[in-house]
């Protein structure tokens, strides 16, 4: 029996425990709903004054880059009404000519003036004086010669636009008479954007 115990091959060590190959990051992966809460910001700005400061600060500066942009012609600070080759087109050829329309603001002026003196010298109980009459008539006149000038305008620019962008384009700007009208009747000096061109320096 002892023989027997001697002589039996011993019995197979034992294997050794495989280490435990971790699958992934090494951790529990996140439920998602978790991973959005913590990218989630707060809307509300836990200093509002601040944030008011802030705002009005992006405000005045978005401002003051429009108003040098006006003077300018800075094509990305322009009112979205002004830009564009277009409208970039149609005050060139506007502010290289002359317009009737120029003539018109300071015509006004002047009418009033000189009503206001007439009534102040002849008394408010006075009517118009002859002379008040004829500059009414005459501005009169001088309001129908502007806009009769402004469609010749308008209608030398449609003719020069099309050739330049196609037909199909410059319709897509919508109505571009008033556009010309409102820079013809207006002096040249207080036309918003400012003039970038010389008179009779006409775009091609």
């Amino acid at each position: 029996m002892k023989l027997f115990k001697k002589d039996r091959a011993p019995s197979q060590a034992e294997a050794p425990a495989e280490p435990v190959k971790t699958v992934g990051k090494g951790r529990a992966t996140p439920k998602r709903k978790d991973a959005q809460a913590r990218r989630l910001h707060p809307i509300v700005p836990t200093d509002r004054k601040a944030a008011k400061r802030e705002a009005r600060a992006k405000r005045d500066e978005a401002w003051e880059r429009q108003r040098q942009a006006m003077i300018t012609g800075d094509e990305r600070y322009l009112p979205a009404r002004d830009k564009g080759p277009i409208k970039r087109y149609i005050r060139d050829y506007v502010d290289a000519r002359y317009s009737i329309g120029e003539l018109f603001m300071p015509s006004m002026i002047l009418l009033l003036i000189i009503t206001f003196g007439s009534w102040m010298i002849r008394g408010s109980q006075a009517g118009p004086s002859l002379f008040t009459v004829y500059i009414m008539v005459a501005l009169y006149l001088l309001f129908f010669a502007a806009v009769f000038d402004a469609l010749i305008c308008w209608r030398l620019v449609r003719r020069r636009l099309y050739a330049k962008f196609g037909e199909a384009k410059v319709r897509g700007e919508g109505m571009i008479v008033w556009y010309i009208f409102a820079r013809c009747m207006n002096l040249r000096r207080w036309r918003q954007p400012a003039p970038q061109v010389a008179r009779r320096a006409y775009p091609h």
